[in-house]
């Protein structure tokens, strides 16, 4: 049965960046399982892995426009230290959710400089190529309920989120 639209679908993957480090990996652990058409994944895997079949390995690069999108300098600010109040020992490396105009998003602190902390609130992948290799486990019709709930349910467990 070949990946389509509604199915649940197990994968094991490797996320290298272009510099062939591991960012990510399912190896050695469960396999992904999401459910397909329902933009749980970026845009680019799903779509590479639309008409696969169970079995199948394709190693995909997808670029940032299909990924995280592009690196957007308008979404790297500037604040003094006492805005994040309530946040304990504010690090490089840390990350936020702050409320933007465009609702609540995870920021990054990138550096802090005197009492000047940078907040970027670009996806720490985004500008970046992804570098998948990918092998498909398991596609199933997702059942009525998990259309329902949009999202594939584990084994025994209805609200894994």
């Amino acid at each position: 049965m070949s990946i389509a639209q509604d199915q649940v679908v197990s994968i094991h993957y490797t996320l290298k960046n272009d510099a062939g480090e591991v960012l990510d990996s399912s190896a050695g652990g469960e396999p992904l399982t999401y459910l397909h058409g329902h933009g749980q994944l970026i845009p680019g895997l799903e779509r590479e892995l639309a008409g696969k079949n169970v079995g199948d390995k394709l190693a995909v690069t997808i670029p940032p426009a299909d990924a995280y999108g592009d690196y957007d300098k308008a979404l790297v600010q500037r604040v003094p230290r006492r805005a994040l109040r309530g946040v304990q020992q504010v690090r490089v490396g840390m990350q936020l959710q702050a409320q933007t105009e465009h609702g609540a998003r995870t920021v990054t602190v990138t550096q802090l400089t005197g009492d000047m902390v940078t907040l970027d609130g670009n996806h720490p992948l985004a500008g970046q190529s992804l570098n998948f290799e990918v092998e498909v486990k398991e596609a199933r019709q997702a059942t009525a309920e998990e259309l329902a709930h949009g999202h594939a349910h584990g084994p025994g467990d209805h609200h894994h989120h």
